[in-house]
């Protein structure tokens, strides 16, 4: 864990593959106890403290997240998350190119809880919930391309469903469709950018999470940092 932002009221940190933002059934400690040990460590504080989840990134994927440290930033994040007034930017790496270099995908999502897996369709689908993102080919290598993905809502395994329903799977993304995992276990999809008003001081908050220390992530930013 890497903290990227901090104030009175909230905590940016770049999750690792692997880390669970919230405990689960494997009873593995949580991000946010890590974080919890944090605050506890630098501000010497005896008691119980603070730390309040406010949206999830899935197990196998890295990048930012945003914790409350006070139940005010809690309350006030949780709405606009809710009201969509958070902007968050994805980068996934693909082994396919897909068909058009940018382009807005909607799809009708369907989740299966017993496989812990969303199903996309072109119709809408009785349980289904409407998604939509924009992506865009930021960048390529000899066998892989970078997509930047832009979420407009925030579904169940949004991404991965959709990339790979048009042919796209995340590198490393089994369960979606890839035909192998990663050496780390993680998938290639990072959280790279969030910005929003602070929920507190109503500053603009803009962080940008570093790539995982890999040389294909590395080269895929490289490479994007020499087109712009």
């Amino acid at each position: 864990m890497t903290v990227l932002y901090e104030d009175n009221h909230i905590i940016i940190v770049n999750k690792a593959v692997s880390e669970i933002v919230q405990g689960d059934k494997t009873g593995d400690m949580p991000l946010s106890d890590i974080v919890k040990e944090y605050l506890k460590e630098k501000y010497n504080k005896p008691g119980n403290v603070f730390c309040g989840v406010t949206h999830r990134l899935d197990r196998p994927t890295s990048g930012i997240v945003v914790f409350a440290k006070t139940s005010k930033a809690l309350s006030r994040l949780n709405e606009m998350f809710k009201n969509k007034e958070i902007k968050k930017i994805y980068w996934a790496v693909v082994k396919n190119i897909p068909k058009q270099m940018e382009a807005t995908l909607t799809h009708h999502l369907v989740r299966n809880e017993k496989q812990n897996k969303s199903y996309a369709y072109d119709k809408e689908k009785t349980g289904s919930k409407l998604a939509i993102l924009h992506y865009r080919l930021i960048a390529h290598s000899d066998k892989y391309n970078l997509l930047e993905v832009n979420l407009e809502t925030g579904r169940h395994h949004q991404i991965r469903c959709q990339l790979s329903k048009i042919g796209c799977p995340i590198k490393g993304d089994l369960k979606y469709g890839a035909d192998r995992s990663n050496p780390d276990g993680g998938i290639s999809l990072h959280a790279r950018k969030i910005s929003f008003i602070h929920p507190v001081s109503k500053e603009v908050i803009e962080v940008t999470a570093p790539v995982p220390n890999d040389n294909l992530w590395l080269a895929l930013e490289q490479q994007q940092n020499n087109m712009c």
